[in-house]
């Protein structure tokens, strides 16, 4: 377990982990990977659960309704050995592409780490389960970057804002947005494996997808215990790029945020 944490932290090779550490086998990150997948990430299922986070965004962003700030982020892995092309991502090294949905603690409260780097951001989320659960529950609203589609319960930014209104409800929603991007910088501070500064994961795709897993677990573990991350968060590698999506129902949805936006008026 130590070892495994170790390797985590500072994403350093086996070879020269085992100089410092005295290591029975090289199957040990296997066992802490399996009793991290126990670990609850805790989306907010409960009333009072969804009205307690509803609020911290509301003082936060002035947004009603809020349960999270949805985004994706690329982890760098070695070249898998099949359907190599599909992990390449738009950075140009291979990939997962792993989609958050992040409270204003910082804590991960849905997490998917299955998809190859090439995937769209907006793609993910279509095939999700998280979105049939948005879509079959009244249960509040996301935020999200414009590349998502907008939706009753997914709200993105105003493109072209022209009204005076439009700009407020633009910069509340980066208010409470930032905080998934805050805690993606974070999780790859805390735990450098998963930032490019320390290579890449040496390991399968689906290895690589328990151990992106297993830090946000524990990166939540570390919040609930109140184990401040004191030292610098690492920038991400390079500025992300925008990703074009279909607006589907785009009439109906632009009512439900316009209704939102009126709240700036």
């Amino acid at each position: 377990v130590l070892l495994t944490l170790r390797y985590l932290a500072k994403g350093d090779f086996f070879l020269k982990l085992e100089t410092s550490m005295v290591c029975p086998s090289r199957q040990c990150p296997d066992t802490c990977m399996t009793w991290c997948w126990r670990l609850t990430t805790g989306f907010p299922e409960i009333d009072v659960e969804r009205r307690s986070t509803a609020t911290a965004f509301y003082r936060l962003s002035r947004i009603p309704r809020v349960i999270g700030a949805i985004d994706c982020t690329l982890i760098p892995i070695t070249t898998p050995t099949s359907h190599e092309a599909s992990y390449a991502c738009r950075k140009g090294y291979h990939a997962l592409n792993v989609q958050a949905v992040v409270d204003t603690k910082l804590r991960f409260i849905d997490a998917v780490a299955r998809w190859p780097g090439a995937t769209n951001d907006a793609t993910i989320f279509e095939m999700s389960g998280l979105k049939d659960y948005l879509e079959a529950n009244a249960v509040g609203v996301l935020l999200g970057d414009s590349g998502y589609a907008l939706r009753n319960y997914l709200l993105t930014p105003i493109l072209r804002p022209t009204a005076n209104a439009q700009v407020a409800y633009n910069d509340a929603h980066a208010r409470g947005r930032v905080v998934v991007e805050r805690a993606f910088g974070v999780l790859k501070s805390r735990f450098r494996c998963l930032h490019r500064s320390a290579g890449c994961l040496m390991f399968s795709p689906a290895k690589c997808q328990q151990i992106v897993i297993c830090c946000m677990k524990l990166h939540n573990l570390c919040i609930d215990n109140g184990l401040d991350f004191n030292e610098q968060v690492l920038p991400d590698d390079q500025p992300d790029t925008f990703q074009p999506v279909a607006h589907v129902g785009l009439v109906h949805h632009q009512t439900c945020r316009n209704a939102v936006v009126q709240s700036f008026t």
